[in-house]
Protein backbone atom coordinates (compact mmCIF):
# COMPACT_ATOMS: atom_id res chain seq x y z
CA UNK A 1 0.00 0.00 0.00
CA UNK A 2 1.45 3.18 -0.94
CA UNK A 3 2.32 6.24 1.39
CA UNK A 4 -0.28 8.42 1.83
CA UNK A 5 -0.14 11.75 0.11
CA UNK A 6 -0.33 13.67 3.22
CA UNK A 7 2.15 11.77 4.75
CA UNK A 8 4.44 11.77 1.93
CA UNK A 9 4.17 15.71 1.91
CA UNK A 10 5.37 15.48 5.80
CA UNK A 11 8.20 12.96 4.83
CA UNK A 12 9.57 14.62 2.14
CA UNK A 13 7.92 17.98 0.94
CA UNK A 14 8.75 19.99 4.28
CA UNK A 15 12.26 22.46 3.08
CA UNK A 16 14.20 22.79 6.26
CA UNK A 17 14.96 26.19 8.04
CA UNK A 18 17.72 26.01 8.17
CA UNK A 19 18.70 26.03 4.80
CA UNK A 20 16.74 29.10 4.01
CA UNK A 21 19.22 30.70 6.74
CA UNK A 22 22.20 29.00 5.52
CA UNK A 23 22.69 27.05 8.45
CA UNK A 24 23.54 23.75 6.70
CA UNK A 25 26.96 24.48 6.98
CA UNK A 26 28.87 21.87 9.75
CA UNK A 27 29.67 24.20 12.33
CA UNK A 28 32.89 23.81 14.11
CA UNK A 29 31.41 23.04 17.89
CA UNK A 30 30.80 19.26 17.29
CA UNK A 31 27.36 20.21 15.56
CA UNK A 32 26.40 23.00 18.50
CA UNK A 33 25.61 26.81 18.09
CA UNK A 34 26.91 28.58 21.21
CA UNK A 35 27.71 31.86 22.16
CA UNK A 36 30.65 33.80 21.12
CA UNK A 37 33.40 32.40 22.68
CA UNK A 38 32.36 28.82 23.86
CA UNK A 39 33.87 26.08 22.28
CA UNK A 40 32.67 22.64 21.91
CA UNK A 41 34.19 18.96 21.72
CA UNK A 42 32.58 15.64 21.84
CA UNK A 43 33.52 13.41 24.83
CA UNK A 44 32.01 10.73 23.73
CA UNK A 45 30.34 9.65 20.43
CA UNK A 46 28.03 7.64 21.64
CA UNK A 47 27.03 5.08 24.21
CA UNK A 48 24.56 1.98 23.40
CA UNK A 49 22.49 2.59 26.73
CA UNK A 50 22.28 6.03 26.22
CA UNK A 51 22.91 8.70 29.14
CA UNK A 52 20.54 10.62 31.38
CA UNK A 53 22.08 12.80 33.71
CA UNK A 54 26.05 13.70 34.51
CA UNK A 55 28.38 14.22 37.59
CA UNK A 56 31.51 15.23 37.39
CA UNK A 57 34.18 14.73 40.40
CA UNK A 58 37.00 17.65 41.18
CA UNK A 59 39.85 14.92 39.16
CA UNK A 60 37.41 15.27 35.97
CA UNK A 61 36.23 11.94 35.69
CA UNK A 62 32.44 11.91 34.52
CA UNK A 63 29.96 9.87 35.68
CA UNK A 64 26.86 9.15 33.65
CA UNK A 65 23.54 7.29 34.24
CA UNK A 66 22.27 5.01 31.88
CA UNK A 67 18.94 5.12 30.92
CA UNK A 68 18.64 1.08 32.41
CA UNK A 69 21.05 -0.72 34.70
CA UNK A 70 21.94 -4.13 32.73
CA UNK A 71 24.89 -6.89 33.46
CA UNK A 72 27.58 -4.46 32.70
CA UNK A 73 26.46 -1.91 34.86
CA UNK A 74 23.73 1.06 35.39
CA UNK A 75 26.85 3.95 34.92
CA UNK A 76 29.76 4.83 32.81
CA UNK A 77 32.58 6.06 33.95
CA UNK A 78 35.11 8.21 31.56
CA UNK A 79 37.95 9.76 31.68
CA UNK A 80 40.23 12.07 29.52
CA UNK A 81 44.13 11.08 30.42
CA UNK A 82 45.89 13.42 27.52
CA UNK A 83 43.22 16.26 28.43
CA UNK A 84 42.59 16.79 24.98
CA UNK A 85 38.80 17.15 25.94
CA UNK A 86 38.39 13.14 24.47
CA UNK A 87 37.31 10.40 26.85
CA UNK A 88 39.97 7.34 26.07
CA UNK A 89 38.94 5.13 28.91
CA UNK A 90 35.31 4.23 29.16
CA UNK A 91 34.10 1.52 32.16
CA UNK A 92 30.52 0.66 32.92
CA UNK A 93 29.59 -0.07 36.56
CA UNK A 94 27.07 -0.36 39.28
CA UNK A 95 24.76 -2.71 38.17
CA UNK A 96 21.57 -3.02 39.95
CA UNK A 97 18.37 -5.22 39.46
CA UNK A 98 16.00 -2.96 37.73
CA UNK A 99 12.43 -3.83 39.73
CA UNK A 100 10.41 -2.10 37.24
CA UNK A 101 12.33 -2.52 34.16
CA UNK A 102 9.89 -0.77 31.72
CA UNK A 103 10.30 2.75 33.68
CA UNK A 104 14.14 4.61 33.30
CA UNK A 105 16.14 5.81 35.30
CA UNK A 106 17.54 9.36 35.85
CA UNK A 107 19.03 10.99 38.72
CA UNK A 108 23.20 11.42 38.89
CA UNK A 109 24.52 14.12 41.75
CA UNK A 110 27.88 14.13 43.67
CA UNK A 111 27.59 15.13 47.52
CA UNK A 112 29.76 15.06 50.68
CA UNK A 113 32.05 12.51 48.60
CA UNK A 114 29.29 10.06 47.47
CA UNK A 115 27.92 9.43 44.17
CA UNK A 116 24.14 9.44 44.48
CA UNK A 117 22.06 8.13 41.48
CA UNK A 118 18.21 6.45 40.92
CA UNK A 119 16.60 3.98 39.95
CA UNK A 120 12.92 4.27 39.12
CA UNK A 121 12.28 3.31 42.31
CA UNK A 122 15.57 3.52 44.42
CA UNK A 123 18.01 6.19 45.12
CA UNK A 124 21.83 4.24 45.42
CA UNK A 125 24.70 5.77 46.50
CA UNK A 126 28.70 5.11 46.06
CA UNK A 127 31.79 6.37 48.24
CA UNK A 128 34.04 8.12 45.73
CA UNK A 129 37.62 7.86 46.57
CA UNK A 130 39.85 10.57 44.74
CA UNK A 131 41.79 9.18 41.68
CA UNK A 132 40.39 6.25 41.42
CA UNK A 133 37.89 5.54 38.15
CA UNK A 134 35.63 2.97 39.71
CA UNK A 135 34.20 2.96 43.38
CA UNK A 136 35.69 0.48 45.28
CA UNK A 137 32.68 -0.10 47.95
CA UNK A 138 29.76 -1.29 47.96
CA UNK A 139 26.38 0.04 46.63
CA UNK A 140 24.69 1.43 49.66
CA UNK A 141 20.16 1.77 49.56
CA UNK A 142 19.31 5.40 50.68
CA UNK A 143 15.82 4.96 49.96
CA UNK A 144 13.77 2.82 48.83
CA UNK A 145 9.96 3.61 46.66
CA UNK A 146 8.07 1.03 48.37
CA UNK A 147 4.49 1.90 47.25
CA UNK A 148 2.33 -1.39 45.63
CA UNK A 149 1.40 0.82 42.95
CA UNK A 150 3.35 -1.17 40.30
CA UNK A 151 3.34 0.81 37.09
CA UNK A 152 2.51 4.71 36.66
CA UNK A 153 3.12 7.72 35.26
CA UNK A 154 6.16 10.30 36.26
CA UNK A 155 7.98 7.85 37.92
CA UNK A 156 11.47 8.92 38.08
CA UNK A 157 13.59 9.94 40.89
CA UNK A 158 15.89 13.18 40.23
CA UNK A 159 17.06 14.14 43.07
CA UNK A 160 18.87 17.35 45.13
CA UNK A 161 20.85 18.49 48.09
CA UNK A 162 20.52 21.84 50.10
CA UNK A 163 23.51 22.89 52.62
CA UNK A 164 21.89 21.31 55.75
CA UNK A 165 22.44 17.71 54.83
CA UNK A 166 18.92 17.17 53.41
CA UNK A 167 17.90 14.80 49.94
CA UNK A 168 15.18 16.33 48.01
CA UNK A 169 13.49 13.83 46.10
CA UNK A 170 9.99 14.20 43.88
CA UNK A 171 7.47 11.41 43.99
CA UNK A 172 5.29 12.48 40.74
CA UNK A 173 1.86 11.75 40.07
CA UNK A 174 0.58 8.94 38.93
CA UNK A 175 -1.72 10.50 36.10
CA UNK A 176 -2.21 13.56 34.11
CA UNK A 177 -4.66 15.13 35.53
CA UNK A 178 -6.17 12.69 38.36
CA UNK A 179 -8.97 11.77 36.12
CA UNK A 180 -11.22 8.52 36.84
CA UNK A 181 -10.71 6.85 34.92
CA UNK A 182 -7.44 8.20 33.37
CA UNK A 183 -6.57 10.63 30.34
CA UNK A 184 -10.52 10.36 29.38
CA UNK A 185 -12.23 12.80 27.25
CA UNK A 186 -14.75 14.87 29.35
CA UNK A 187 -13.55 12.75 32.68
CA UNK A 188 -14.06 15.00 35.48
CA UNK A 189 -10.87 15.08 38.07
CA UNK A 190 -11.25 13.60 41.58
CA UNK A 191 -11.63 16.24 43.97
CA UNK A 192 -9.92 16.13 46.02
CA UNK A 193 -7.26 14.44 44.50
CA UNK A 194 -6.47 11.09 46.31
CA UNK A 195 -3.00 10.71 44.95
CA UNK A 196 -1.72 14.11 46.50
CA UNK A 197 -1.15 11.89 49.38
CA UNK A 198 1.60 10.16 48.49
CA UNK A 199 2.63 11.97 45.46
CA UNK A 200 2.36 14.86 43.31
CA UNK A 201 5.19 16.49 45.36
CA UNK A 202 8.56 16.79 46.99
CA UNK A 203 9.48 14.89 50.35
CA UNK A 204 12.79 15.56 52.12
CA UNK A 205 14.75 12.93 53.49
CA UNK A 206 18.78 12.64 55.50
CA UNK A 207 21.27 12.17 53.14
CA UNK A 208 23.58 10.22 54.91
CA UNK A 209 20.63 8.10 56.34
CA UNK A 210 20.85 4.51 54.72
CA UNK A 211 17.56 2.26 53.70
CA UNK A 212 15.07 4.96 54.06
CA UNK A 213 11.47 4.71 52.89
CA UNK A 214 8.82 7.85 52.19
CA UNK A 215 6.93 7.86 55.25
CA UNK A 216 10.78 8.81 57.50
CA UNK A 217 10.74 11.78 54.70
CA UNK A 218 8.72 14.93 54.98
CA UNK A 219 6.34 16.28 53.08
CA UNK A 220 8.23 19.59 51.82
CA UNK A 221 5.79 20.72 48.85
CA UNK A 222 2.87 19.86 47.05
CA UNK A 223 0.67 20.67 43.65
CA UNK A 224 3.63 18.86 41.64
CA UNK A 225 2.93 16.96 38.86
CA UNK A 226 6.39 15.48 37.31
CA UNK A 227 9.79 16.74 38.05
CA UNK A 228 13.32 15.74 35.65
CA UNK A 229 14.52 18.93 36.40
CA UNK A 230 15.59 20.25 39.79
CA UNK A 231 18.28 21.92 41.54
CA UNK A 232 19.08 23.50 44.94
CA UNK A 233 20.54 27.63 44.47
CA UNK A 234 22.83 28.08 46.89
CA UNK A 235 22.95 31.82 46.55
CA UNK A 236 19.59 32.24 47.84
CA UNK A 237 19.44 28.71 49.51
CA UNK A 238 16.24 27.28 47.66
CA UNK A 239 14.91 24.04 45.82
CA UNK A 240 14.18 25.40 42.34
CA UNK A 241 12.27 22.97 39.65
CA UNK A 242 11.02 23.56 36.27
CA UNK A 243 8.13 21.17 35.81
CA UNK A 244 6.67 19.05 33.71
CA UNK A 245 3.42 20.33 32.75
CA UNK A 246 0.29 18.36 31.86
CA UNK A 247 -0.68 16.77 28.59
CA UNK A 248 -3.94 16.32 26.07
CA UNK A 249 -5.97 19.59 26.20
CA UNK A 250 -7.02 18.80 22.73
CA UNK A 251 -7.45 15.34 22.85
CA UNK A 252 -9.53 15.52 26.52
CA UNK A 253 -11.45 18.20 25.84
CA UNK A 254 -11.76 19.44 22.22
CA UNK A 255 -14.60 21.91 22.70
CA UNK A 256 -12.57 23.80 24.72
CA UNK A 257 -9.16 24.17 23.14
CA UNK A 258 -7.48 24.11 19.62
CA UNK A 259 -4.41 22.31 18.19
CA UNK A 260 -2.79 25.10 18.55
CA UNK A 261 -3.65 25.83 21.90
CA UNK A 262 -2.83 22.32 23.14
CA UNK A 263 0.38 22.69 21.42
CA UNK A 264 1.79 25.53 23.47
CA UNK A 265 -0.26 24.88 26.69
CA UNK A 266 0.05 24.65 29.65
CA UNK A 267 3.71 26.25 30.59
CA UNK A 268 6.67 24.20 31.75
CA UNK A 269 6.75 25.60 34.90
CA UNK A 270 10.09 27.02 36.60
CA UNK A 271 9.31 27.18 40.32
CA UNK A 272 10.93 28.47 43.87
CA UNK A 273 10.03 25.36 45.92
CA UNK A 274 10.02 26.42 49.53
CA UNK A 275 8.54 24.79 52.98
CA UNK A 276 4.87 24.09 52.41
CA UNK A 277 4.73 25.67 49.01
CA UNK A 278 1.66 24.27 46.57
CA UNK A 279 1.79 24.64 42.88
CA UNK A 280 -1.74 23.58 42.69
CA UNK A 281 -1.60 20.15 40.24
CA UNK A 282 -4.15 18.65 39.38
CA UNK A 283 -6.45 21.61 39.99
CA UNK A 284 -4.67 24.40 37.87
CA UNK A 285 -2.33 25.18 35.33
CA UNK A 286 -0.06 28.07 34.30
CA UNK A 287 -0.95 29.82 31.33
CA UNK A 288 2.19 31.58 29.82
CA UNK A 289 0.44 33.43 27.31
CA UNK A 290 -1.92 34.94 29.78
CA UNK A 291 0.43 35.22 32.29
CA UNK A 292 -1.89 33.26 34.86
CA UNK A 293 -3.10 30.19 36.43
CA UNK A 294 -6.29 29.21 35.57
CA UNK A 295 -8.64 26.87 36.60
CA UNK A 296 -8.32 23.33 34.87
CA UNK A 297 -10.88 21.74 32.84
CA UNK A 298 -11.05 18.64 34.68
CA UNK A 299 -12.23 20.74 37.58
CA UNK A 300 -14.77 23.02 35.60
CA UNK A 301 -12.12 24.99 33.89
CA UNK A 302 -12.87 27.25 30.39
CA UNK A 303 -8.96 27.98 29.44
CA UNK A 304 -9.90 31.44 31.31
CA UNK A 305 -11.47 31.37 34.37
CA UNK A 306 -8.68 31.10 38.23
CA UNK A 307 -11.10 30.41 40.37
CA UNK A 308 -9.38 28.30 42.60
CA UNK A 309 -5.94 28.49 41.57
CA UNK A 310 -5.51 32.17 43.15
CA UNK A 311 -4.74 29.82 46.50
CA UNK A 312 -1.59 28.34 44.84
CA UNK A 313 1.52 29.43 44.40
CA UNK A 314 2.65 30.76 41.16
CA UNK A 315 5.78 30.28 38.97
CA UNK A 316 8.58 32.66 38.62
CA UNK A 317 8.74 31.88 35.07
CA UNK A 318 6.55 30.28 32.42
CA UNK A 319 8.23 27.94 29.44
CA UNK A 320 6.17 27.44 26.44
CA UNK A 321 4.55 23.72 26.40
CA UNK A 322 6.32 21.04 26.29
CA UNK A 323 9.91 21.71 25.82
CA UNK A 324 10.42 18.98 28.82
CA UNK A 325 12.84 20.22 30.60
CA UNK A 326 15.14 17.45 31.85
CA UNK A 327 17.85 18.68 34.00
CA UNK A 328 18.47 22.12 35.75
CA UNK A 329 21.85 23.43 37.12
CA UNK A 330 22.67 26.23 38.47
CA UNK A 331 26.22 27.70 38.25
CA UNK A 332 28.46 28.83 41.05
CA UNK A 333 31.74 29.47 39.04
CA UNK A 334 33.94 31.98 38.31
CA UNK A 335 35.64 30.73 35.39
CA UNK A 336 32.42 32.07 32.77
CA UNK A 337 31.60 35.37 31.89
CA UNK A 338 30.05 37.48 35.24
CA UNK A 339 26.30 37.70 33.31
CA UNK A 340 26.49 33.56 34.04
CA UNK A 341 26.86 33.55 37.79
CA UNK A 342 24.47 31.98 39.58
CA UNK A 343 21.94 31.44 36.52
CA UNK A 344 20.09 29.03 35.49
CA UNK A 345 21.20 26.30 32.69
CA UNK A 346 18.06 23.93 31.54
CA UNK A 347 18.30 21.38 29.12
CA UNK A 348 15.22 21.09 27.11
CA UNK A 349 14.82 17.48 26.37
CA UNK A 350 12.40 18.43 23.29
CA UNK A 351 8.72 17.57 22.87
CA UNK A 352 6.83 14.79 21.21
CA UNK A 353 3.31 15.99 21.67
CA UNK A 354 2.84 19.20 19.78
CA UNK A 355 0.76 17.85 16.64
CA UNK A 356 -0.32 19.82 14.37
CA UNK A 357 2.68 21.65 14.59
CA UNK A 358 6.35 21.10 14.42
CA UNK A 359 8.08 19.86 17.97
CA UNK A 360 9.82 21.95 19.96
CA UNK A 361 12.69 22.74 22.71
CA UNK A 362 15.48 20.52 22.10
CA UNK A 363 18.64 22.86 23.30
CA UNK A 364 19.85 23.84 26.61
CA UNK A 365 18.50 27.26 27.80
CA UNK A 366 19.28 29.79 30.30
CA UNK A 367 18.24 31.64 32.78
CA UNK A 368 20.37 35.03 34.60
CA UNK A 369 19.67 35.14 38.30
CA UNK A 370 20.17 38.21 40.36
CA UNK A 371 19.28 38.03 44.27
CA UNK A 372 17.81 34.97 44.07
CA UNK A 373 15.51 35.63 41.11
CA UNK A 374 15.31 36.05 36.87
CA UNK A 375 16.91 39.30 36.24
CA UNK A 376 16.74 38.93 32.55
CA UNK A 377 14.43 36.94 29.68
CA UNK A 378 15.56 33.24 28.68
CA UNK A 379 18.26 32.34 26.16
CA UNK A 380 19.04 30.24 23.99
CA UNK A 381 22.66 28.70 25.03
CA UNK A 382 23.19 26.01 23.28
CA UNK A 383 21.43 24.71 19.65
CA UNK A 384 21.74 22.31 16.88
CA UNK A 385 20.67 18.83 18.83
CA UNK A 386 18.16 18.02 16.69
CA UNK A 387 20.71 18.82 13.66
CA UNK A 388 17.14 19.69 11.42
CA UNK A 389 14.48 22.53 11.31
CA UNK A 390 11.40 21.40 11.36
CA UNK A 391 11.20 18.97 13.53
CA UNK A 392 8.26 17.11 12.30
CA UNK A 393 8.89 13.55 14.02
CA UNK A 394 10.29 13.15 17.27
CA UNK A 395 12.32 10.54 15.68
CA UNK A 396 13.71 13.69 12.78
CA UNK A 397 16.24 15.22 15.99
CA UNK A 398 19.50 13.76 15.71
CA UNK A 399 20.26 14.09 19.19
CA UNK A 400 18.28 15.57 22.19
CA UNK A 401 20.01 16.89 24.76
CA UNK A 402 19.32 15.37 28.49
CA UNK A 403 21.72 16.19 31.41
CA UNK A 404 24.06 18.90 32.07
CA UNK A 405 26.93 18.80 34.70
CA UNK A 406 29.98 21.43 35.46
CA UNK A 407 33.45 20.06 35.92
CA UNK A 408 35.87 21.59 38.60
CA UNK A 409 37.39 23.63 36.07
CA UNK A 410 33.86 25.36 34.82
CA UNK A 411 34.05 23.01 31.88
CA UNK A 412 30.22 22.23 30.86
CA UNK A 413 29.02 18.66 30.00
CA UNK A 414 25.69 17.84 28.65
CA UNK A 415 24.79 14.45 27.51
CA UNK A 416 22.30 13.27 24.82
CA UNK A 417 19.28 10.70 25.48
CA UNK A 418 19.43 9.27 21.67
CA UNK A 419 22.66 7.95 20.84
CA UNK A 420 24.45 8.58 24.11
CA UNK A 421 26.75 11.13 22.84
CA UNK A 422 28.31 13.58 25.49
CA UNK A 423 29.60 17.38 24.78
CA UNK A 424 32.53 19.27 27.03
CA UNK A 425 31.94 22.82 26.38
CA UNK A 426 34.93 25.77 27.46
CA UNK A 427 34.44 29.47 27.36
CA UNK A 428 38.03 30.76 25.85
CA UNK A 429 37.41 34.06 25.19
CA UNK A 430 37.16 37.24 27.09
CA UNK A 431 35.08 37.47 30.13
CA UNK A 432 35.36 40.63 31.11
CA UNK A 433 34.14 41.74 27.30
CA UNK A 434 30.95 39.36 26.83
CA UNK A 435 27.90 41.05 26.48
CA UNK A 436 24.79 41.15 24.12
CA UNK A 437 27.01 41.13 20.66
CA UNK A 438 28.95 37.75 21.69
CA UNK A 439 24.80 37.14 22.10
CA UNK A 440 23.12 38.15 19.05
CA UNK A 441 23.44 35.19 16.79
CA UNK A 442 21.69 32.64 19.59
CA UNK A 443 18.99 35.32 19.95
CA UNK A 444 18.27 34.85 15.68
CA UNK A 445 18.10 31.01 17.07
CA UNK A 446 14.45 32.05 18.70
CA UNK A 447 13.04 32.90 15.26
CA UNK A 448 13.26 29.31 14.13
CA UNK A 449 10.16 26.90 14.38
CA UNK A 450 11.46 24.29 17.25
CA UNK A 451 11.86 27.37 19.17
CA UNK A 452 9.52 30.31 18.34
CA UNK A 453 5.84 30.15 19.00
CA UNK A 454 4.07 28.46 15.75
CA UNK A 455 2.06 30.40 13.96
CA UNK A 456 -1.77 29.70 14.14
CA UNK A 457 -2.20 28.68 10.54
CA UNK A 458 0.99 28.69 8.54
CA UNK A 459 2.84 25.99 10.71
CA UNK A 460 -0.02 23.93 10.96
CA UNK A 461 1.66 20.60 9.16
CA UNK A 462 -1.73 19.41 8.83
CA UNK A 463 -4.02 22.11 7.33
CA UNK A 464 -6.65 20.59 5.77
CA UNK A 465 -9.85 18.60 5.56
CA UNK A 466 -9.73 14.84 7.24
CA UNK A 467 -12.11 12.33 7.18
CA UNK A 468 -12.80 9.07 8.32
CA UNK A 469 -9.79 7.31 10.33
CA UNK A 470 -7.12 9.80 9.10
CA UNK A 471 -9.21 12.94 11.15
CA UNK A 472 -9.53 10.44 14.53
CA UNK A 473 -5.65 9.32 13.89
CA UNK A 474 -4.65 13.30 13.97
CA UNK A 475 -7.09 14.05 16.94
CA UNK A 476 -6.19 11.09 19.42
CA UNK A 477 -2.94 9.30 18.03
CA UNK A 478 -0.72 11.61 16.34
CA UNK A 479 0.61 13.49 19.78
CA UNK A 480 2.17 9.93 20.85
CA UNK A 481 2.84 7.96 17.61
CA UNK A 482 3.40 11.09 15.57
CA UNK A 483 2.36 12.66 12.30
CA UNK A 484 4.10 10.03 10.13
CA UNK A 485 3.83 6.93 12.77
CA UNK A 486 7.21 6.59 13.79
CA UNK A 487 6.69 7.09 17.60
CA UNK A 488 9.00 8.48 19.83
CA UNK A 489 11.86 6.39 21.25
CA UNK A 490 11.25 4.40 24.36
CA UNK A 491 8.31 6.12 24.91
CA UNK A 492 5.60 5.71 22.36
CA UNK A 493 6.03 2.73 19.66
CA UNK A 494 6.26 3.08 16.27
CA UNK A 495 3.29 1.64 14.08
CA UNK A 496 5.36 1.19 10.43
CA UNK A 497 5.96 -2.50 9.90
CA UNK A 498 4.92 -3.94 13.24
CA UNK A 499 3.11 -7.16 14.04
CA UNK A 500 1.55 -5.01 17.08
CA UNK A 501 0.29 -3.63 14.12
CA UNK A 502 -0.59 -5.82 10.91
CA UNK A 503 -1.01 -8.58 13.30
CA UNK A 504 -3.43 -10.22 15.65
CA UNK A 505 -6.71 -7.86 14.93
CA UNK A 506 -8.38 -8.95 18.61
CA UNK A 507 -5.25 -7.89 20.07
CA UNK A 508 -5.26 -4.47 18.51
CA UNK A 509 -8.30 -3.79 18.66
CA UNK A 510 -8.15 -4.95 22.52
CA UNK A 511 -5.42 -2.30 23.38
CA UNK A 512 -7.53 0.50 21.72
CA UNK A 513 -10.46 -0.26 23.93
CA UNK A 514 -8.71 -0.93 26.83
CA UNK A 515 -5.29 0.95 26.73
CA UNK A 516 -1.73 -0.77 27.76
CA UNK A 517 0.35 -0.07 30.53
CA UNK A 518 4.20 -1.39 31.10
CA UNK A 519 6.87 -2.37 29.03
CA UNK A 520 6.44 -3.79 25.42
CA UNK A 521 8.95 -4.79 22.81
CA UNK A 522 8.00 -3.74 19.22
CA UNK A 523 11.10 -4.44 16.66
CA UNK A 524 13.44 -4.83 18.89
CA UNK A 525 13.06 -1.90 21.57
CA UNK A 526 11.52 -1.92 24.52
CA UNK A 527 8.60 1.21 25.20
CA UNK A 528 7.33 2.19 28.39
CA UNK A 529 5.11 4.94 27.37
CA UNK A 530 0.97 4.92 28.43
CA UNK A 531 -1.22 4.16 26.37
CA UNK A 532 -4.44 5.43 27.45
CA UNK A 533 -7.89 3.45 26.82
CA UNK A 534 -10.05 4.91 24.10
CA UNK A 535 -13.26 3.16 24.40
CA UNK A 536 -15.51 6.27 24.22
CA UNK A 537 -14.77 5.68 20.46
CA UNK A 538 -17.79 3.99 18.34
CA UNK A 539 -17.17 0.66 16.99
CA UNK A 540 -17.40 2.34 13.64
CA UNK A 541 -14.12 5.05 14.49
CA UNK A 542 -12.41 2.48 16.22
CA UNK A 543 -12.55 0.09 13.04
CA UNK A 544 -12.02 3.25 10.98
CA UNK A 545 -8.87 4.56 13.20
CA UNK A 546 -6.96 1.03 12.71
CA UNK A 547 -8.03 0.57 9.17
CA UNK A 548 -6.11 3.74 8.73
CA UNK A 549 -3.22 2.80 10.90
CA UNK A 550 -3.06 -0.55 9.02
CA UNK A 551 -2.89 0.47 5.49
CA UNK A 552 -0.64 3.85 5.86
CA UNK A 553 2.37 4.48 7.10
CA UNK A 554 3.86 1.59 5.05
CA UNK A 555 2.14 -1.04 6.08
CA UNK A 556 -0.48 -3.14 4.04
CA UNK A 557 -3.07 -5.00 6.17
CA UNK A 558 -6.64 -5.39 6.11
CA UNK A 559 -9.09 -3.95 7.08
CA UNK A 560 -10.84 -3.83 10.68
CA UNK A 561 -14.76 -4.15 10.24
CA UNK A 562 -17.12 -2.53 12.55
CA UNK A 563 -18.74 -5.64 13.85
CA UNK A 564 -15.45 -7.34 14.50
CA UNK A 565 -15.12 -4.68 17.12
CA UNK A 566 -18.42 -4.79 18.35
CA UNK A 567 -18.04 -8.25 18.94
CA UNK A 568 -14.90 -7.70 20.64
CA UNK A 569 -16.41 -5.01 23.00
CA UNK A 570 -19.48 -7.11 24.18
CA UNK A 571 -17.04 -9.52 25.19
CA UNK A 572 -14.83 -7.47 27.47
Amino acid sequence: MPISPRIKKLLFGVVPVWTLLNCEVQQPNAGLYLPEGFKAVVVVDSIEERVRHLAVTNDGIVYGKLRNSNENGGIVALQDKNKDGRAEIMQKFGAYRSLQKWSYSTAMRIYNGYLYFSSELVIYRYKLKPGTLIPEGEMEIVMTDDHEHGKHEHIGKPIAFDNKGYMYVPFGAPSNACQNPKRTPGAPGMDPCPQLEDHGGVWRFEANKLGQTQKDGYKYASGIRSVVAMDWNSEDENLYIVMHGRDDLLRLFPNIYSGWESALLPSEEFIRVTEGSNFGWPYCYYDQIQEKKVLAPEYGGDGNITGRCQEFDDPIMGFPGHWAPNDLVFYDGDKLPNRYKNGAFIAFHGSTNRAPYPQSGYFVGFVPFKDGKPSGDWEVFADGFAGVDPIVSVKDAEYRPMGIAFGADDSMYISDSVKGRIWKIVFHGDKNNFGQDQLAEMEKRKLLSHIRTPDETKDNLMAGAFTGGEKIYYTYCSTCHQQDGRGATGRFPPLTGTEWVIGDKERLINIVLNGMEGSMEVNGEVYNGVMPQHSFLSDEEVADVLTYIRTNFGNDAGEIKPEEVRKLRSSL
